[in-house]
């Protein structure tokens, strides 16, 4: 019994001691691992410290305390952190390890930027803990550049060799220094930050639930503040692989486009500037983000500023603009909406409902803003097919400041967007108590021929008051006529493959008035006229061959209101006004009719138009035989008797 006894004893000495043996030297290995690690980091130039290093191979947990890194090189960049506690330690394979959970306390981290302009940025993170972690043993190699793109480009490379099952830091505080007299400086504060499912490069979701800040936007002699509140801010499944291919130093050829964010969204946003301004939107979400990494360039743009950060000449702006209208190319959004909107000043307050992105159409929705005459209020305001990329290119093209654009770059504001659209609008006209309405305003373009639409449509639905100021109104005012409704419907189109151009519809109506509808057709219309060359045009509009026209009028007070005035004027009554009106246009017309029966028949028509009340005059012009378009002009101002020749008149009224 003895000898057992001793022998196990003797056993659990000798296991005591195998496994003291053993955690000294998983302990001296993990020292070893994590020595390895600073040491990388000082032959890249930079300075790496740590402070004591235990290793529990009991519960596999590792902590490393006061690590301290020092970037080397022109953009400082200082870390600094407490304590590392990595509980659950493994590893997988040589390259490799895993974790089930790592707690960091006391990180700082200090960046100063001096690339264009000196800036520094403090972070302070009181706690960071993840779970389910798994990463490379060692970093790769930290860019000497010292350049901020390569940094992102640096730390996206690293984080896609990363995965955790969940990553939160209660608080994260940032203070930014942009110098003495500099605006920008400022504070931001991040709490409850929460990544779900982060895994080598995608992040399934992060969310904060509030950040808030306060930014110096002083001007020279003008000091202010800005502070705002940004609270429920989500970003869903993030994939920063293109990010990282478009932030290579060695550039990327990949011409497809692919989505960085799946949505970010956040619950509501509130900003105070000046005194008495503050603007508050109720949510906003931003849906399918994707760039092109071909195109998504930024290290091209920031490499054309001038490094001395002097102002750019206007041939660097230009060139710094076409980089840009590139990056917006290689930029796509899916769809957006910002929310209510509202916005107080000591002016009043205004009122936004929305803001919609979709399918390349911005949308404004539900303003209702006060102006010094009233307040204005619009259902909506849309601009159709908008391009920020043209904008940015036609932008470009105008030329140096100072200098007037010439009239072909100016056209070339078409190809920015493709329309535009205002409905139910309610506006105060000039300094009175009448009201604008503006039921429709609808105009759209395209098929363009160099800078020049080839199809354009308008189409107008609004009342106006009439106003004095005008002298062509004031015969509408005299005769009680206070508002103008305008119904208008313009067309016009052409084809190149027959060389026909259209204008139809093209109809207005004053509905208090008349309604006035036209149609034109010109054939052998030459692609070479649609250019803004007025010599070039004028040369190749002499192909142009004029048909049928045909011209319509529905009286609904119009002719009253003319017999009225016309009373007035000669002082006699409106039936003899009327009489003479009449004779007055067969009268004028008989020069015209002497040798055109056509024509004698259409002046009696509109005679008889005038005649009679409510009635609708109707014209019909059909070429005898080929009328060249500019002969056709040349002779209505010279001899108009004989352009009315060159056309069968068909003239007739009804009720």
């Amino acid at each position: 019994m003895k000898r057992i006894l001793i022998g196990l004893i003797v056993a659990a000495v000798l296991a005591a001691g195998g496994w003291f043996g053993f955690n000294l030297y998983a302990n001296h290995r993990a020292v070893a691992e994590v020595e390895a690690a600073f040491e990388q980091m000082r032959a890249s130039g930079g300075k790496a410290s740590h402070g004591k290093i235990a290793f529990d191979a009991m519960s596999r947990t590792l902590t490393i305390e006061n690590i301290n890194v020092e970037s080397a090189g022109p953009e400082l960049v200082n870390v600094k952190i407490a304590k590392i506690t990595a509980v659950g330690v493994r590893q997988p394979d040589e390259a490799r390890f895993s974790a089930d959970g790592i707690d960091v306390s006391g990180v700082e981290l200090a960046f100063t930027y001096t690339e264009r302009a000196k800036l520094k940025a403090n972070y302070k993170i009181p706690e960071i803990t993840a779970r389910d972690v798994s990463g490379p043993i060692r970093a790769a190699n930290v860019p000497l550049s010292g350049s901020m793109i390569d940094m992102y480009h640096f730390m996206l490379a690293q984080y896609a060799t990363a995965s955790a099952s969940s990553i939160m830091a209660p608080t994260i505080a940032v203070s930014i220094d942009a110098g003495t007299g500099n605006a920008g400086s400022g504070e931001f504060v991040y709490s409850g930050l929460a990544i779900q499912n982060a895994n080598r490069g995608k992040i399934e979701t992060a969310k904060t639930d509030r950040v808030t800040y306060s930014l110096d936007v002083s001007q020279p002699g003008k000091p202010a503040k800005m502070t705002g509140e940004l609270s429920g801010l989500a970003v869903h499944d993030f994939d920063a692989s293109a990010v990282t291919a478009a932030l290579d130093p060695q550039g990327s050829s990949d011409d497809r486009f692919h989505r960085v964010y799946r949505r970010i969204s956040a619950n509501s946003y509130v900003v105070t500037m000046a005194p008495g301004v503050r603007v508050q939107i109720d949510n906003f979400a931003i849906d399918d983000i994707a760039i092109r990494p071909s195109k998504f360039r930024p290290a091209e743009i920031m490499a054309m500023m001038p490094a001395d950060g002097s102002t750019p000449t206007p041939a660097q702006s230009r060139d710094m603009i076409g980089k840009m209208a590139d990056f917006f190319e290689g930029f796509q959004i899916g769809k957006a909406e910002i929310g209510r909107q509202t916005v107080e000043t000591p002016q009043g307050t205004g009122k936004l409902n929305a803001v919609k992105y979709d399918q390349d159409m911005i949308a404004f929705e539900g303003l209702d803003m006060p102006m010094p005459q009233g307040q204005l209020k619009m259902e909506r305001f849309a601009l159709k097919s908008f391009s920020a990329a043209n904008l940015m290119r036609w932008a470009a093209s105008l030329g140096a400041p100072g200098q007037a654009p010439s009239p072909d770059r100016m056209l070339g504001l078409f190809r920015v967007l493709e329309g535009a659209e205002i409905k139910g609008v309610v506006s105060p006209f000039k300094n009175t108590r009448q009201l604008v309405t503006i039921d429709t305003i609808n105009l759209n373009w395209g098929e363009l021929v160099g800078s020049i639409p080839s199809k354009a449509s308008l189409v107008v639905k609004m009342v106006t008051p009439t106003d004095p100021a005008y002298p062509a109104q004031r015969p509408l005012i005299m005769a009680g006529v206070d508002k103008l409704a305008i119904d208008l419907d313009l067309g016009a189109a052409w084809t190149e493959s027959s060389g026909a151009f259209a204008l139809a519809p093209a109809t207005i109506d004053l509905g208090n008035l008349a309604r006035a509808q036209a149609r034109l057709a010109l054939a052998n219309v030459p692609r070479g006229v649609f250019t803004a060359d007025p010599v070039q045009a004028m040369g190749q509009a002499a192909q142009i061959e004029t048909g049928a026209i045909e011209l319509s009028l529905r009286d609904s007070g119009v002719v009253d209101l003319v017999v009225a005035q016309f009373s007035r004027m000669q002082n006699v009554s409106r039936d003899a006004a009327r009489s003479a009106i009449a004779e007055m246009i067969r009268s004028q017309g008989e020069r015209l009719t002497a040798a055109n029966l056509d024509a004698k028949a259409a002046v009696d028509a509109l005679a008889g138009f005038v005649e009679t009340s409510g009635q609708t005059l109707t014209i019909k012009l059909t070429p005898r035989a080929k009328v060249p378009l500019m002969q056709l002009l040349q002779l209505t101002q010279t001899a108009p008797e004989n352009a009315l020749a060159q056309f069968r008149i068909v003239a007739s009224t009804g009720l």
